[in-house]
This record gives structure tokens, sequence and C-alpha cells, in this order.
């Protein structure tokens, strides 16, 4: 029936989100803010693993399992990965039968694998991303280095160090990746 991946899960917001869950589904659970009480979100982020659905033994006083049955998303699997301050979650549904033990086991691979290639860098120091901050933010070179009370030499090695960590060629690239890992 499809799946919802929510990739490095931080401060209760993913850094990528998809679904192909039923649109009718997802209009629904979003309308009514179910990622706040869903059991299957409350089990990815207080665990790491994997577990079919019907082996969660957490309460679910909205009904949220209940109407995703109704929506065709009777069985499931849910699999979590990564730290507890940026998780990846990775539901899958089907309506004919649970999943084998080898499906979930390839599910939580890939999930795995999404979560690895995903990874944000976390050695960019603070001064890298404040130059890539006042740079992305259309500060000229000189007056960024005068802000922040450096030589504008120093903020263009701030600035290549960020690109080399980043592992790209333009501060352009830099600032593209550095704001999709919402680091500035």
């Amino acid at each position: 029936m499809g799946y919802t991946a929510g990739i490095h899960i931080r401060f209760a917001s993913p850094l990528y989100l998809r679904s192909t869950y039923p649109k009718a589904w997802q209009d629904l659970y979003a309308a009514n803010n179910y990622s706040l009480r869903d059991p299957l979100v409350f089990w990815g982020v207080s665990k790491s693993g994997q577990i079919r659905w019907s082996e969660i033994n957490l309460p679910d006083p909205f009904g949220v399992m209940k109407l995703a049955a109704e929506h065709g998303l009777t069985f499931g699997a849910v699999c979590s990965c990564g730290k507890i301050t940026s998780r990846t979650i990775v539901g899958v549904a089907r309506s004919d039968r649970e999943f084998t033990d080898a499906e979930i086991t390839e599910i939580a691979s890939i999930a795995d694998a999404l979560h690895e290639v995903t990874e944000p860098p976390e050695d960019l120091t603070p001064a890298m991303i404040e130059a890539l901050r006042l740079v992305g933010a259309g500060v000229r070179h000189t007056t960024a280095a005068a802000e922040i009370g450096i030589s504008e030499s120093a903020l263009t090695a701030r600035l290549s160090s960020a690109r080399n960590k980043l592992g790209v060629k333009t501060t352009a690239e830099a600032l593209r990746m550095a704001r999709e890992f919402r680091l500035i």
C-alpha cells in the first residue's frame, strides 16, 4: 500500500519526508496532526530496530491505527535507525498480509542506507556556518568579514574549508547543501 520515510528527524521535523500512502490517508493524517499521536512514530522515536505494527504495544487513544486500516493500511512494519537526535523512521504497509522477517530485514537495510547517505556533516565549525550564513544572505565578502571581525582572506579560508567538508567545489553548492541540511 505504500511507505512513509522520515529521514534525519530533528526537533520533530525531518530533513526529508516522502510518503506513497493513499492520498486520502495522507490528507487525514496531516489535517489531524497524527504524527504527534501515532504509536508508530512514538515507537520509532523511542527505539532503534524494526517491528511489525501488530507487535507494538503502545496506547492509541486517537485510534490512528484503526483509521489507517480503514484506508487499507492493515499490516505494516516500522524501521528506525540513527541517534535519537537525528532519527530515520520508515513505515511500510500492505492490505493483504503481514510482512515476512526477510522483507522487514530488507526494509531496515534500506532505511539504514538512506540514513547514512543523507547524513549531514557534523564537522562544520560554527565559524564556517556563520561565514556561509552571511554569504548566503547576500552579504559581500568584505562586509561579512568586517561583521565577524576577521580579514577577508580568513573569511575566504572559512568558506573554502566549508566547501571541502561538504565535498563540493563552489560556494553556491556549499550554500545549497547547508540550506538542505538546515545548517543555515
